[in-house]
């Protein structure tokens, strides 16, 4: 990790949003491909509404990304965080790195 604070600080952000159990099973949902927030929701269950708010967390921390298509939003990975796809269980915050059970 770099000696600059704010380094140290982007990723204490980023692994506080995934330590929600919510948020982390967005991301474990996402591990298999890109999805919209409806799909997302009837794979995991619970209310539209706040797997949206969640994907909007995960979006600002730059774990996910967006891309829309037709009248939907499509979430996934975003490429910097899971870039090394020969590693598909671990999540690379550039700070550290988080295993993902299979």
């Amino acid at each position: 990790m770099r000696d600059d604070p704010l380094s140290a600080k982007e990723c204490a952000e980023r692994l506080k949003a995934v330590a929600d159990p919510d948020r982390l099973r967005i991301v474990q949902a996402l591990r298999s491909g890109a999805k919209n927030v409806g799909q997302i929701t009837a794979e995991l269950g619970g209310e539209i509404a706040n797997v949206s708010h969640h994907l909007q967390i995960l979006k600002r921390e730059k774990i996910v990304e967006t891309q829309k298509q037709g009248r939907f939003v499509v979430y996934r990975l975003h490429s910097d965080v899971f870039a090394d796809t020969r590693r598909a269980d671990c999540l690379d915050f550039g700070c550290c790195k988080l295993e993902l059970p299979k």
